[in-house]
C-alpha cells in the first residue's frame, strides 16, 4: 500500500523539548518527595500539638499542588503533541503552566509576607526546638528536590548563558523549559525560606532576637516575589509570541540575503517550544527560486523547527528595499 502523494510534503508539529520526558519524570519524583514530607509533618504536628510542624506541612501542600500542575502540563503536552487541534503543537503548554505557577508563587510570597508582618506586630511565642527541626528536615528535602530538578534545568533562575545548537551563545530564557523552571523555583523558594528560618530561629533561641524570624520571612518573601515576576515575564513573552532572540533573527536574515539580489522584506521568529523556533519570511529576489532553495540555506540552524517562506520575483526591487530600510 503506497502513501498518499501529499504525505511527503506534510510534517509533524511536535515541538516539545528534547528532555521533555526526563523532566516529567524528575517532576513526578519531586512531587513524591514533597508529599511524603507533607504527610510526615502534618502527622507529627497532630501527634505533638506543634503548630510549626502543621503550618510547614500545609505550606508543603501548596508547593505539591504547584508541582502537580507542572507534571500535568508535561503529560498533557506529550499526549496531544501531534493533535491537529493545536496549530503549532503543544510546546507552549509548559510556558502556560510556568506562567500560572509564577502567579501562584507570587501569591505564596504575599502570604509569607503577610504572616511575617503579623508575627512581627504580635510578637508571637515561638517553639524554637520544634521549628528548627522542621526547618532543617524541610531544607534537606528541598535541596534534594532542587538537585533533581536542577539537573534538567541546567541553571538557577534563568540568569547566565547557555550554548545553542550551533555553538553560539544565547540567553538561557530563550531555550529554557519554563515549566521545569517554575517547579525548580518552588522547591528553591522553600529551601530559601528554610535557610532564613534556621538562621532566624538560631538567633532567636541563643541571642533572644525573636524579631529576626518575621524579618527574615519578609526578606524571603521579597526574593521569592522577584523570582516569580521574572518567571512570569519570560513565560508571558513566549505566550505572546514576543521575539526574544534577535541574534537568531539576524542570522536567519543574513542567510536568506546571502545572494546580492535577495532581500528580506518581512521576518517573524518566535518560540514554539523549549529551544524550538518557527519562522515566517517574505523576500524579493532579482532571480527568484523555489522556496526550497532558500530553506536549504537555513538547514544547519537546528533550533528552527518550522519555516515558511514567500518568494516574490521583483527584478531590481531589492535595491529599493535596501534604501528604505
Amino acid at each position: 500500500m503506497h502513501d498518499h502523494p501529499l504525505e511527503r510534503w506534510r510534517h509533524e508539529h511536535d515541538f516539545l523539548g528534547a528532555d521533555h520526558e526526563k523532566n516529567e519524570r524528575r517532576t513526578r519524583l519531586v512531587i513524591a518527595l514533597t508529599l511524603v514530607m507533607m504527610v510526615a509533618e502534618i502527622a507529627a504536628g497532630l501527634l505533638t500539638g506543634s503548630m510549626a510542624l502543621l503550618a510547614d506541612g500545609w505550606h508543603m501542600a501548596t508547593h505539591a499542588g504547584a508541582l502537580a500542575l507542572s507534571a500535568a502540563a508535561y503529560a498533557y503536552a506529550r499526549r496531544h503533541a501531534r493533535s491537529s487541534r493545536y496549530v503549532f503543537g503543544t510546546g507552549k503548554v509548559g510556558d502556560l503552566a510556568g506562567f500560572a505557577s509564577a502567579v501562584l508563587l507570587a501569591a505564596i510570597a504575599g502570604l509569607i509576607g503577610f504572616e511575617s508582618i503579623q508575627h512581627l506586630l504580635a510578637r508571637s511565642a515561638i517553639r524554637f526546638d520544634e521549628a528548627i527541626l522542621v526547618a532543617i528536615v524541610g531544607l534537606g528535602v528541598n535541596l534534594a528536590s532542587a538537585l533533581i530538578l536542577g539537573a534538567g534545568s541546567g541553571h538557577g533562575h534563568g540568569h547566565g548563558h547557555g550554548h545553542g545548537h550551533e555553538g553560539e551563545t544565547h540567553h538561557d530564557h530563550v531555550h529554557a523549559d519554563h515549566n521545569l523552571r517554575s517547579a525548580y523555583m518552588h522547591v528553591l523558594a522553600d529551601a530559601l525560606t528554610s535557610v532564613f528560618a534556621i538562621a532566624a530561629l538560631l538567633a532567636g533561641k541563643f541571642l533572644g532576637w525573636a524579631w529576626t524570624d518575621p524579618v527574615c520571612g519578609l526578606v524571603g518573601a521579597l526574593v521569592i516575589l522577584r523570582w516569580s515576576l521574572g518567571l512570569a515575564r519570560d513565560a508571558g513573552a513566549v505566550l505572546l509570541d514576543a521575539e526574544r532572540d534577535s541574534e537568531l533573527a539576524e542570522r536567519i536574515r543574513a542567510r536568506l540575503e546571502e545572494t546580492h539580489g535577495d532581500r528580506v522584506t518581512d521576518l517573524h521568529v518566535w518560540r514554539v517550544g523549549p529551544g524550538r523556533f518557527a519562522a515566517i519570511a517574505s523576500l524579493v529576489s532579482d532571480d527568484a527560486r523555489a522556496p526550497e532553495h532558500y530553506k536549504e540555506r537555513l538547514t544547519d540552524i537546528a533550533c528552527l523547527a518550522h519555516v515558511t517562506l514567500e518568494v516574490n520575483p521583483c527584478p531590481g526591487e531589492h535595491s529599493l528595499v535596501a534604501e528604505r530600510s
